[in-house]
């Protein structure tokens, strides 16, 4: 999973030719830490068909503020460079799994 940082967002993420999903996320959020295996294995699983990048909301708050990111884990999911879906907190890896399958 890549780390993605305000200057590298438009062309990891608005520019990217196939399906992504941010992770909007902070390393002091415990939830989000566990997060971080799951999204890992959804990665592997979908390489080549979407891609899983991550975003430290405190490295880059402009980010979070234009997404209206008020509580992490947020997981935000682009296609064609538009949100076309989210999901707020921990949740299981088949419920994303479902939404990743819908994308791709």
């Amino acid at each position: 999973m890549v780390q993605v940082k305000s200057d590298m967002f438009q062309k990891e993420v608005l520019e990217s030719n196939i399906p992504v999903l941010v992770d909007f996320s902070a390393v002091w959020c415990g939830p989000c830490q566990m997060m971080g295996p799951v999204l890992d294995q959804l990665s592997a699983e979908y390489a080549g068909k979407a891609k899983i990048v991550k975003v430290d909301i405190d490295e880059s708050a402009d980010l979070a503020m234009k997404y209206q990111v008020m509580s992490v884990p947020n997981m935000i999911f682009f296609k064609d460079g538009k949100p076309v879906d989210a999901v707020i907190g921990a949740v299981p890896a088949n419920f994303l799994k479902e939404k990743m399958d819908v994308l791709v």
